[in-house]
């Protein structure tokens, strides 16, 4: 296995989560019939650029299908947050009438339906049929494509540039990095911004976020590692700003490399950080499995103990890191019964691996938990306000990244 951006030989594992089944594979009720496929789990640290990366054990295409389930829209705080971005990014850069915004991993139109309802001329690329289709519902012109450098050549001749490419949370999902980044700098025009969000790889050793870390996300990133695969590509990173999102996030600003955007401060400051952390050494990366370790252990005591006592305890949020904590930890539906959520597209399905069934949250006012287990831990505050009924039996709210949290 070479590194997927400079080709280096791989040694170095990261973190060995076994096997697992793709974290976003729900099961219908016929498929519970079937046999599951695991596919390794295990991520190298590149000893030359410190890309953190997993093997493609499952194609691409295969992970994002058709029926793939996450919607973006179902997350209010995310919509707050993408609806802020957009006010910011169209004053900064005095989008306009005539300007073009184009989104590569445009989901269900969670962002660009602030952005059409200014007016401003917007295009969303999104492989997956069941989100392109909500994104159309909304308005929001929509290509069921991946991005990539033939899809840009086929654009740019059909349409032309974009002054702004918008990819959230879609970069540690590229298998192909380099042949991502040339796309970005095809599509871009002379002038053009991108923004580009993703978890920050300091802030997921630093919280011991393992549960992070799924198929979908082939790699995993420094702020140091992503100037270097741009500027391979001629662009040149003008800003960063440190986000909470995720557990922490970054949203990098780039640009051709000539262009006019003046660089701030924030870039070699943060660059400085990284450097100060021990970021550009391996020894930074090595250690991490008995974080992870520690986390899965003591989650599962938790759930063992709430078991031998009878105290019930259920999840909420069927979210893709629940899922690899769960199928790490190997928790089965003896121990959490049933994950509810609020998405439709996942109630009435079965988590991959484990499945433990997905219910509409009515059912916490009718079973009436003594814990609810918050697995999407990076949307806690904003669960337990939607959830506060819980306590009026004396429920109780519990995440288990980075550590045991009872509430």
């Amino acid at each position: 296995m070479k590194c997927r951006f400079c080709s280096t030989p791989l040694h170095d594992v990261f973190l060995d989560l076994g096997s697992a089944p793709p974290s976003n594979a729900f099961l219908t009720a016929d498929a519970l019939n079937a046999p599951e496929t695991w596919f390794p789990l295990k991520l190298f640290t590149c000893e030359k650029c410190h890309l953190v990366q997993v093997d493609e054990v499952q194609s691409h295409s295969a992970l994002f299908a058709s029926d793939y389930v996450y919607y973006s829209s179902f997350s209010r705080s995310w919509l707050a947050h993408a609806e802020r971005y957009v006010d910011s990014a169209v004053t900064r850069l005095g989008l306009n009438q005539k300007s073009l915004v184009m989104e590569i991993a445009s989901n269900d139109g969670y962002l660009l339906q602030y952005v059409a309802a200014r007016g401003i001329p917007c295009i969303g690329i999104e492989p997956t049929g069941g989100t392109a289709l909500a994104a159309r519902q909304k308005g929001i012109e929509t290509i069921e494509r991946f991005f990539g450098n033939e899809f840009a050549e086929e654009f740019v001749h059909q349409r032309g540039n974009a002054d702004l490419i918008v990819a959230n949370n879609v970069l540690a999902h590229v298998p192909d990095i380099n042949d991502f980044v040339a796309g970005l700098a095809l599509v871009l025009a002379e002038q053009g911004a991108i923004t580009i969000e993703f978890p920050h790889l300091m802030e997921l050793v630093k919280h011991r976020q393992f549960d992070t870390v799924y198929h979908e996300h082939f790699s995993y990133f420094s702020l140091h590692t992503v100037k270097a695969i741009f500027a391979t590509h001629g662009l040149r990173l003008w800003n960063v700003e440190q986000l909470s999102t995720h557990g922490g996030s970054l949203r990098i600003w780039a640009a051709h490399e000539h262009s006019h955007h003046l660089q701030k401060p924030a870039v070699d400051a943060l660059l400085e950080k990284e450097a100060l952390a021990g970021m550009n050494d391996l020894t930074f990366y090595r250690g991490f499995q008995s974080q992870a370790d520690k986390v899965k252990n003591d989650c599962l005591a938790f759930l063992l103990q709430q078991h031998r006592t009878d105290r019930k305890v259920v999840g909420y949020g069927a979210a893709a890191k629940g899922n690899t904590l769960l199928n790490y930890a190997g928790v089965k539906a003896d121990l959490l019964p049933y994950v509810v959520d609020a998405s439709p597209h996942k109630q009435g399905h079965w988590l991959p691996g484990s499945r433990i069934p997905v219910l509409d949250e009515s059912r916490l006012r009718q079973d009436r938990p003594d814990f609810v287990l918050i697995l999407p831990w990076n949307l806690r505050e904003e669960i337990i306000d939607q959830l506060g009924y819980v306590r009026t039996w004396g429920g109780r709210f519990v995440t288990c990244v980075p550590d045991l949290i009872t509430d």
